[in-house]
């Protein structure tokens, strides 16, 4: 089972999965997908990491998801925004190479068997256009992998100022 939650900044997406997965299981896996940039990341990730108590495994992954053992449990992993900057950091800003590494991943993780997948995602195409080549670049990464994901996900939810919208699934 794979659920898509999706939305804009600030939106409540990670709340709302968060609320899903303990809905879901008494033992949720958090998987972390951020890459530690600097003392203010350290910091957020940090504050993060303390608004999830004992019920939770916390992983920490930048990329390959695929190394982890999802079979039978409920995962929310967040966010796919930061994982695809992984990637298109590494491969220097290529869209096409970053958009492949990153579907190959999450084919992988999404045929693991008896597993829950609640994958946190950002709408950055909806809010103003980039100023930036690369940024632009990133978006057109980023709206591409949502499609793919939205296509292979069972549900998926449009957060709005903290509503959950059902766009597909239950």
């Amino acid at each position: 089972m794979v659920y898509l939650i999706t939305g804009g900044e600030r939106s409540g997406k990670s709340g709302y999965a968060q609320q899903l997965a303990l809905q879901l299981t008494n033992a949720p896996m958090y998987v972390a997908t951020a890459r530690k940039w600097d003392e203010d990341f350290q910091n957020r990730i940090d504050r993060h990491q303390q608004e999830r108590d004992e019920r939770w495994t916390n992983i920490e992954k930048e990329k390959h998801l695929s190394e982890i053992d999802f079979s039978g449990k409920v995962a929310l992993i967040d966010c796919v925004t930061l994982w695809l900057t992984n990637f298109f950091v590494d491969t220097k800003n290529d869209v096409t190479l970053s958009l492949e590494e990153a579907k190959a991943e999450f084919l992988k993780i999404a045929n693991q068997p008896d597993s829950t997948l609640i994958i946190v995602t950002n709408e950055i195409g909806m809010g103003l256009h980039a100023d930036t080549h690369v940024g632009r670049k990133f978006t057109e990464l980023q709206g591409w992998m949502n499609q793919f994901l939205a296509k292979n996900a069972d549900t998926v939810v449009l957060m709005v100022s903290g509503i959950p919208v059902t766009i597909k699934g239950k």
